[in-house]
């Protein structure tokens, strides 16, 4: 017996020691597994081998997904560059140099001049504007999304693309092999039959046995004819008009953009097509010059396994220590890294009016008791938080005093941070700021403030819930 305990205890060492040594980049990471394997031993640890090992792959995951120089120097050669803070309309970015260096550095791509821009509210208005787009395509349509559901709008927009197809039109979609798990090829076949290309990035299977389950590409992406672009938090399902019979109205934020920002659009996608498909599609027409549609200056920002840094997490932690007078988030899970808690402490305590909107009615429950459990703590610094009761809030907004605003794929959260493949734009114009602004007061209006003292006297169980949820929350 006592040597069964003692080689028990040997691999139980091991396998601790193994998860330290991979994981000692990620504390939280390392915490989390530790606790799953203490629970389970063998077990927990086959999981961490089949689920975690992608930390320590990602540098051969961006050498074969490495920047296109090529198209890049082509994307800087047609783009209006933004070179000095003092050339952003506005004149809030003057004095803001080092910040303006950061997002040029860690961005890892370029803050472009000649663009337009239009907030969407919500799914109807967004499936109008792709939608208006998708029929007005004359030479491509570049799609990707997380979530593709097979239902009246997935299907409406499949057919939108076969007839484009059927045109002459290059047709190529992208979906995630586990946020649209469900899809079957068959509902594919017109799709193909027409002459539309489709994949599905790291497909559920294939992506456990070659431990990439965490590989998640999260992106809404939409580009067309390389002239009309859109991104946001809205996928492809009757749920983001408000059908979803749990969660009832779906409140989220998209954005539509013409201009130097496509280019950046096209890129990502461009880059995610060759790494589900292993081919590298190239064609003048998916760079076109388009002149300068508007004075706006944007910044396309992707973060992911194959970039070179966590540039959203980078950029972002950036931003919101700029802040002099405001940071106003909008965001469907809280669960943030120890440099943004910090960040968003530090300017509460400084007198920085910090709001955060999060929802009330959950989709995922253990997410939602994650980040519940930061809400004391923030709140004891002095940041605000409000519960949206309208339904469920799924937007992806931040915007920092009348300098900047964020709308993307990203939320404020670990997964979407260091794991997923995801895409923010960042926004500079006052109009575009103020649209957005206008939008957050209205959420505030469909949510209700969180006192301090009501929210600590929840129950014991719940306390231990959120506390057992936020050990977990890196691999949530």
């Amino acid at each position: 017996m006592t040597t069964w305990l003692l080689l028990a205890l040997l691999i139980f060492i091991f396998q601790s020691g193994t998860i330290l040594v991979l994981e000692y980049r990620r504390p939280a990471n390392a915490m989390a597994w530790l606790f799953i394997l203490f629970l389970f031993p063998i077990v927990g640890f086959i999981l961490y081998y089949f689920l975690a090992r992608e930390y320590v792959r990602r540098r051969k995951v961006r050498r074969r997904g490495g920047l296109d120089e090529q198209r890049r120097g082509e994307i800087l050669t047609k783009s209006h560059l933004i070179n000095e803070p003092g050339d952003i309309p506005g004149g809030g970015f003057a004095d803001e140099a080092r910040l303006f260096r950061t997002l040029r550095k860690a961005g890892a791509s370029p803050i472009t001049g000649c663009n337009k821009s239009r907030v969407l509210t919500n799914g109807e208005m967004t499936y109008d504007a792709m939608m208006k787009a998708i029929r007005g395509a004359k030479h491509h349509i570049h799609f990707a999304t997380y979530i593709y559901r097979d239902d009246e709008i997935g299907r409406m927009f499949r057919d939108a693309m076969i007839e484009k197809a059927k045109e002459g039109v290059q047709v190529r979609l992208i979906y995630d092999g586990i946020g649209s798990v469900s899809l079957s090829k068959s509902f594919f076949a017109a799709f193909e039959e027409a002459g539309a290309e489709y994949a599905c990035f790291f497909p559920l299977r294939p992506a456990f046995m070659k431990k990439r389950m965490n590989y998640r590409n999260h992106r809404k992406i939409l580009v067309v004819d390389g002239t009309k672009g859109f991104v946001g938090g809205i996928n492809v399902g009757e749920e983001y008009l408000g059908r979803h019979k749990k969660l009832g109205f779906w409140r989220d934020t998209h954005l539509e953009l013409e201009g130097d920002a496509v280019y950046g659009l096209q890129e990502v996608f461009l880059k995610d097509w060759e790494l589900a498909t292993k081919q590298r599609p190239s064609d003048p027409g998916f760079l076109p010059e388009h002149g300068c549609t508007g004075g706006e200056v944007v910044q396309i920002v992707a973060g992911g396994p194959n970039r070179r840094a966590d540039a959203i997490h980078e950029t972002l932690f950036a931003i919101l220590a700029t802040a002099k007078r405001r940071i106003w988030i909008t965001t469907p899970y809280f669960i943030p890294s120890a440099g943004v808690v910090m960040a968003l402490k530090t300017a509460a305590m400084s007198g920085v009016d910090v709001r955060m909107i999060v929802p009330l009615i959950p989709d995922t429950k253990l997410v939602h008791a994650a980040t519940m459990s930061y809400v004391d703590e923030m709140m004891s610094c002095g940041i605000r938080f409000w519960q949206y009761e309208r339904g469920f809030i799924h937007a992806k907004v931040v915007i920092v005093d009348d300098l900047i605003a964020s709308v993307g794929t990203a939320n404020m959260d670990l997964r979407s941070f260091f794991s997923n493949f995801e895409t923010n734009a960042y926004l500079f114009h006052p109009d575009a700021i103020a649209a957005l602004e206008r939008d957050f007061l209205q959420d505030l209006k469909d949510s209700r403030e969180l006192e301090l003292s009501s929210f600590r006297k929840r129950s014991g169980g719940r306390k231990a819930a959120e506390a057992l949820c936020r050990m977990l929350s890196p691999l949530l």
